[in-house]
């Protein structure tokens, strides 16, 4: 069977992306044991599985306790990103929770970017007890920028077991009061346009992970051009040559009697 087109088709894919900052609490209490190994393990482990499954998302990292940092500028460079998030520790940065600070440098990160869709992730397991920037404040600024802030509160409900390390009596395990202020952070997200969330585990962190990864996921636009190349001309010079062979025998000796 002989085609008659060549069909040649070529896909183009444009991709979208969502400009992310991920904001992550280092503060003390971070070291609490209601999450496996603890708090701060368990959400760097979750944060760098959510930075495996972006694609064509730029996505950078502020860290804080007392104050707030730049860990990581909005980049496309995941193995870079992964290997910045590694390096955060807990008790570097001077104790305390300055989650208004952090939240306002994550939104003047963002403030500039061409892309569509900004978004902050803000993960902490207190209140907003440091800093000069009240969290509310930084969320309206956010709000007028066009960016959209997602809090999760860590920790179990009641108190969570914390090892301190006391001058005479050594290593100690105490149970502590886990202290969220829930009502900023659900403000904080609900007046930007997006959403808090409580995680009590490691497992339920990893699922808010997941839908916040849903709800901000990159649009890919599929363009399909299809090219035609006709074939008949590979066939019809032959037999054009095959009918100029017949005509020119017809003239000669070997012409056909009636």
């Amino acid at each position: 069977m002989y085609k008659r087109q060549d069909r040649d088709t070529i896909v183009e894919r444009f991709a979208e992306g969502v400009d992310i900052i991920m904001v992550l609490d280092t503060s003390t209490s971070m070291r609490a044991q209601d999450f496996e190994p603890n708090r701060f393990e368990a959400a760097r482990e979750v944060a760098g599985e959510f930075i495996r499954g972006r694609v064509s998302d730029r996505v950078g990292l502020v860290v804080f306790a007392a104050k707030a940092f730049t860990q990581a500028p909005l980049t496309l460079d995941y193995s870079f990103l992964q290997q910045m998030l590694a390096e955060v520790e807990v008790g570097v940065i001077e104790d305390g929770t300055a989650i208004g600070t952090a939240l306002a440098m994550a939104v003047n990160r963002l403030k500039e970017t061409d892309a569509k869709s900004k978004v902050v992730i803000l993960l902490t397991d207190g209140q907003n007890n440091r800093g000069e920037i009240d969290p509310v404040t930084a969320a309206d600024v956010a709000e007028a920028v066009g960016v959209r802030v997602y809090t999760i509160g860590v920790g179990a409900h009641g108190e969570a077991p914390f090892i301190i390390d006391h001058p005479f009596a050594g290593r100690q395990r105490r149970m502590v009061p886990v202290e969220i202020d829930e009502e900023m952070l659900s403000s904080v997200a609900e007046n930007t346009g997006g959403k808090y969330f409580r995680a009590t585990n490691k497992e339920a962190l990893s699922t808010i992970y997941d839908e916040i990864g849903e709800l901000e996921k990159t649009k890919v636009e599929e363009r399909i051009y299809t090219d035609h190349t006709e074939r008949y001309a590979s066939f019809l010079w032959p037999a054009f040559a095959l009918l100029l062979l017949e005509i020119l025998l017809s003239t000669t000796r070997l012409r056909r009697f009636p």
